[in-house]
């Protein structure tokens, strides 16, 4: 993997574990609540991130297993990921595809055991990309449904603002629900 993408990754599990830690203390039944049956609970929330990684992965995996013509990055696969990366910093409303929406998100789960999938997932992505030929990496191998080809790099970049603009939907949802951590 390279250094790059070991950042990324490393940034995206920093922010699983403070995520993790900061929603450990609330009950179930608060993180299953949606504020409204238009919204999505904590654990939707959690989950939708999880379908968007494994996804993703799912696609690379995929896309690999066929050995295609692998086309290099260039400065529209940048362009695409600062896109990208810019439509997730911005308050506008993105509809989530329909595989990691409102019909594929569960409800009544736990925490702990999303928190355990999300865990074992994330490990699975590093061994994943850490097998990878060092190549792969200057490659478009990653599609976005909104901006496109990507590199895997850009795929974690991408992961990571994903994370980030959720945690702000978690944290609003925590108050929209009036969330008191249990002691």
């Amino acid at each position: 993997m390279d250094k790059k993408s070991k950042t990324h990754l490393k940034n995206l599990d920093q922010k699983l574990t403070l995520l993790l830690r900061d929603l450990k203390t609330y009950s179930d039944a608060k993180l299953n609540e949606q504020p409204n049956p238009s919204e999505w609970s904590v654990l939707q929330i959690m989950q939708h991130l999880m379908k968007a990684e494994s996804g993703a992965v799912s696609y690379v995996k995929k896309k690999l297993s066929y050995e295609p013509a692998l086309v290099d990055a260039n400065v529209m696969s940048s362009f695409r990921s600062l896109f990208l990366n810019i439509a997730l910093t911005s308050p506008i409303k993105i509809k989530a595809p329909t595989q990691i929406s409102d019909e594929a998100l569960l409800t009544n789960l736990t925490f702990w055991e999303v928190a355990k999938q999300w865990k074992i997932q994330r490990n699975e992505l590093e061994m994943y990309l850490e097998s990878l030929p060092a190549a792969y990496f200057t490659k478009d191998l990653y599609k976005h449904p909104l901006s496109g080809k990507m590199t895997l790099s850009s795929m974690l970049s991408f992961f990571n603002k994903h994370v980030d603009r959720h945690t702000r939907q978690i944290r609003r949802t925590l108050k929209k629900i009036d969330a008191v951590k249990q002691v």
